[in-house]
């Protein structure tokens, strides 16, 4: 178990090693310019900025998540004999339009409420 060990940690060095050799190989072709960027860069911290990020893009999921699952849940059909639900899935205009064999015979009726037309009657309050 010593030697996997072992085995392991120097393939672990050698990639670590590998690695950084790599990376560091491209700050040595850096200009004056890049290097004063680098070390501009280096002095700031950014750990906060990646929090925001991360508490805003938190946000905009939970409300995006929020408003497919609102969505979703108000399209399932588990309140079918509703009659609210009924008289959206009927097509009502047709099933009247057969009844009515004469649209000119469709005529306007007004009620009139004789009790509030004479206030003095004992009826109104």
């Amino acid at each position: 178990m010593t030697k996997l060990q072992n085995f392991t940690w120097a393939v672990e060095d050698i990639f670590k090693d590998t690695f950084l050799n790599y990376m560091n190989s491209w700050r040595r072709n850096m200009t004056e310019a890049a290097n004063k960027l680098q070390a501009e860069v280096a002095a700031e911290n950014f750990d906060y900025v990646i929090l925001y990020l991360m508490v805003m893009i938190g946000m905009f999921s939970f409300i995006i998540v929020a408003i497919l699952v609102s969505t979703v849940k108000s399209k399932r059909r588990e309140h079918s004999n509703d009659p609210y639900h009924q008289y959206i899935v009927e097509d009502w205009g047709e099933k009247y339009k057969n009844q009515v064999l004469n649209p000119e015979d469709l005529k306007c009726v007004i009620h009139e409420n004789l009790g509030a037309r004479d206030k003095t009657s004992p009826e109104s309050p």
